[in-house]
């Protein structure tokens, strides 16, 4: 048994040679990359892609209309875009880059609050969660918040340990990234403000973010940087904030105002997982209570945030669990915190633990990133349809086109030369938007084509019945369905004229 302590106790000071970040870096990007590109783009995906395709005026048009709060996103996928290209994996691989960053940044986080132990087990618990490899396996800005989340409070606890111009510029920079990449996550704010006034008040000790070495007795008089600090990324911020704010009815008209249960569901939504997110709010609390003082920091990291923006989501539409992904690195945390209380290897098998419960979640995600997962669209499958059966000549029409499906957008993003889309007067780019205008009247537009593809959105045995309007009028006096291939999600129908047209 003795040998067996000393073979331990060996085995962990050779471990401890090891940078911290290593482990949970390398296993976070071998999770994300396991099948990176299974599951298609969705419809926010496709959005991305549309916005990074066009030109940094076209996309500074496009911010003036809707989108304003992703458009910093946008603009840094259309450099990446024109480095690497517009497939799926080339789209998805700065949330993959982000996601191993942000895992190895929170480790040390962990191993400068805590200890080395906490920061291992916090950044592998954050490795193996579903929803790490769900929104570091999209192309879309979350991955990116969490990871400057962490950047920037990283940075803010080496300012209040070692106050130099120098950490503080750092801080400040970091933090205007979080904003520009996302508005939401400049809550975080709240709780970086709570540590800085403690700190002012009552010492770096009592806010949690002393170091072994540093006396309250001595505590750092300069807390008063953070302002300082914070005031420029407001004034660069705030013209973004207030253009969100007036586009908000238009972005957001999906989003319904807050419940309860909404906020009891959020562990499961940003997990991606209910089970694994119960188990990490069970241990995070666990871990919390183990902390005292030092949970000062990551306690308040998850719960501001959350509360701030409930509380926001009872007077006006914004709550949307994976607004808050970036306060999933915290929980992890005050976890691994839990977690390294037990011996080395019980805190690996609670990380197996959490890895094994998610597995279902993990395996499910990488074929669809839709939401509810049992509902996909294939968009991928229409377009083969229509590549395969296309002619020249052959048209296109969606159904219903000021749709958050976006179907013309799945369907030019998987086919190099689509059919002519028949009804558009403005495309979405000169228009400045994410979609295209119509003919206002759809029968003289179709007039003189022969063959059209029709997509609709969802399943429909007569998909000519599903279009409403005028052009569903246009179309059943002028065509008759000659074959539907119904897809997940949507149904791909060719329509002929008639023959007494």
């Amino acid at each position: 048994m003795g040998r067996l302590s000393e073979s331990t106790g060996a085995t962990w000071e050779h471990l401890r040679r090891v940078p911290v970040w290593l482990a949970p870096a390398l296993l976070t990007l071998a999770v994300t990359v396991t099948g990176l590109g299974s599951a298609q783009l969705w419809r926010d995906e496709l959005a991305t892609w549309s916005a990074a395709s066009r030109s940094p005026a076209d996309l500074a048009r496009l911010a003036g209309t809707i989108d304003a709060a992703t458009g910093p996103y946008y603009l840094l996928m259309h450099g990446w875009t024109a480095l690497v290209g517009d497939s799926t994996i080339a789209l998805r691989v700065p949330a993959v880059l982000a996601m191993t960053v942000a895992a190895g940044l929170l480790a040390v986080l962990g191993a400068r609050l805590v200890d080395r132990r906490t920061g291992l087990f916090a950044g592998l618990l954050f490795a193996v969660l579903p929803g790490t490899s769900r929104y570091g396996q999209e192309a879309r800005p979350y991955a990116l918040a969490t990871m400057l989340a962490v950047l920037a409070t990283l940075l803010l606890v080496a300012a209040l340990r070692r106050p130099g111009w120098a950490r503080w510029a750092g801080y400040a920079a970091a933090v205007a990234a979080l904003g520009l990449i996302h508005l939401i996550a400049l809550t975080l704010l709240a709780a970086h403000g709570l540590v800085v006034l403690l700190a002012w008040w009552r010492g770096p000790a009592t806010a949690g973010v002393a170091s072994r070495d540093q006396d309250d007795a001595a505590r750092d008089r300069r807390v008063w940087r953070w302002v300082v600090s914070v005031v420029p990324v407001a004034l660069l911020v705030a013209p973004l904030l207030l253009k969100a704010r007036a586009q908000r009815s238009r972005q957001l008209n999906w989003v319904h105002l807050v419940r309860l249960d909404d906020l009891t569901a959020l562990p499961g939504g940003v997990a991606q997982s209910s089970v694994v997110g119960g188990l990490l709010v069970g241990v995070a609390t666990l871990g919390a209570a183990r902390l005292g003082r030092r949970a000062v920091l990551p306690v308040s990291a998850v719960l501001l945030p959350v509360l701030l923006l409930f509380a926001a989501g009872e007077v006006v539409p914004l709550w949307v669990p994976r607004y808050l992904v970036f306060v999933v690195p915290f929980a992890c945390l005050l976890a691994g915190a839990a977690v390294a209380a037990v011996s080395v290897p019980a805190g690996l098998a609670v990380v197996v633990l959490a890895g094994l419960l998610g597995l279902p979640d993990q395996a499910a995600l990488r074929r669809t990133h839709e939401w509810p997962r049992s509902a996909p669209v294939d968009y991928a499958g229409a377009a083969r349809v229509i590549g395969d059966g296309q002619r020249p000549g052959d048209a296109v029409v969606y159904s219903p086109r000021q749709s958050w499906l976006f179907l013309d957008l799945g369907i030019e993003y998987h086919l190099d030369d689509p059919p002519r889309d028949v009804l558009v007067t403005e495309d979405e780019v000169r228009r400045g938007d994410l979609w295209a205008a119509e003919c206002p009247q759809p029968a003289q537009c179709l007039a003189g084509t022969t063959r059209v593809w029709l997509v609709v959105s969802g399943r429909h045995a007569e998909p000519l019945s599903a279009v409403t309007g005028p052009k569903g009028e246009a179309l059943r006096a002028d065509f008759t369905v000659a074959q539907v291939w119904p897809r997940p999600g949507l149904t791909v129908a060719l329509l002929t004229s008639r023959p007494d047209r």
